[in-house]
């Protein structure tokens, strides 16, 4: 007998698959959310083209898995070949502040309060993004006290322009601007709230960003005139807030959350920095400042825990060095957890960005 024409191999059967496979994140099949193409059939071989929202995707290997099962269930089903790729759709427009040309999404990283470790944090989530394959950059916001420069190891950079556009200094994959690229390292920014809005305005639309799939702003601490002006100046994708485990942080990061409530923006995620100290060599645990308070104040606001990190003098002494960890050493037990929240945040734009279309 010949075969039944409901498991011969075409490109109708194989749509028929896949369309029932399932993007956990988004709840859509990948279908439909035209994640497939250039679907070709060579006898009983399959090869086609996984488009996924993001090159940090959470859920790659789980969703190219679930395809081959969804295919190998046709029937007679040979080789299966699938070029996975990724591209990051713009944000949805919201509202009627313009965009900045050529950035897909704008990520504000704050605190309520200094000491916790933002700039780390945005630094090293930038270079994972970075090292995932999206196209990334990082404005540092923080006028009076930028240190995003020395972290990513381009604190001697001499701007230059191109058409009257800034051109950003560039390191580990990430390009960047900074007040400090403009000022003396031992002199002080003593600005008023006009010069400092009219300062980051200036680094938002009169850069030559290029095309960009993240724009990471390093946020002073706090919630005053940087704050207020960036949220003012252009949408903004969603906000991050970085906290530690002690009350004080977290009673500040409750702050950072009703500034960001109050401003409608998207709230992405809790990080718990300095979450719990290793020492070298052990397996032991000592949690310095506590543990477990930014998943329990991100579980009680009903918001995304997008992870922990641990404290590791490799960690302070990279940052010191201008040479990121994840990008100096992306197999460290620090970096992985950044790479993790990178794709944790990345699934949380996507899914935003879907629920918006």
């Amino acid at each position: 007998m010949f075969a039944s024409e409901k498991n011969k191999v075409s490109v109708a059967s194989v749509n028929e698959a896949l369309s029932k496979v399932m993007d956990p994140d988004l709840n859509r099949d990948i279908v439909s959310l035209g994640m497939v193409s250039n679907i070709e059939i060579n006898k009983n071989d399959i090869s086609f083209t996984l488009t996924l929202t993001t090159p940090a995707c959470p859920l790659k290997e789980k969703i190219e898995a679930d395809c081959k099962d969804a295919l190998k269930a046709i029937g007679d089903v040979g080789e299966i070949t699938i070029n996975t790729t990724a591209n990051v759709s713009n944000a949805p427009k919201i509202n009627d502040k313009e965009p900045i040309v050529g950035i897909k999404h704008i990520i504000a990283v704050t605190s309520g309060k200094g000491g916790v470790g933002k700039t780390t944090t945005a630094i090293n989530i930038a270079c994972a993004l970075a090292h995932l394959g999206a196209k990334v950059g990082v404005l540092d916001s923080d006028i009076t006290g930028p240190n995003s420069p020395l972290m990513l190891g381009v604190d001697d950079y001499k701007p230059t322009a191109n058409d009257n556009k800034i051109i950003p200094a560039q390191n580990c994959g990430v390009k960047c601007i900074s007040m400090a690229f403009f000022v003396a390292k031992d002199t002080p920014v003593i600005w008023r709230g006009p010069m400092l809005d009219k300062a980051i305005r200036q680094f938002l639309r009169d850069v030559e960003w290029g095309e960009l799939d993240y724009l990471i702003i390093d946020m002073p601490p706090g919630t005053g005139d940087a704050q207020l002006t960036m949220v003012q100046a252009t949408q903004l994708s969603g906000g991050v807030i970085v906290t530690t485990p002690q009350e004080v942080a977290l009673l500040d990061g409750r702050k950072g959350l009703s500034m960001f409530k109050q401003m409608n923006v998207p709230i992405l995620g809790f990080i718990e920095n300095m979450s719990y100290f290793t020492p070298p060599g052990s397996t032991e645990r000592y949690e310095i400042f506590g543990h477990g308070g930014g998943r329990k104040l991100a579980q009680e606001e009903g918001v995304p825990f997008l992870g922990e990190i641990p404290i590791a003098t490799e960690l302070r002494q990279a940052c010191d060095d201008g040479k990121p960890l994840v990008y100096g050493d992306p197999d460290h037990m620090v970096s992985k957890k950044f790479i993790e929240i990178a794709k944790n945040l990345a699934a949380q734009i996507s899914i935003y960005s879907l629920s918006q279309n």
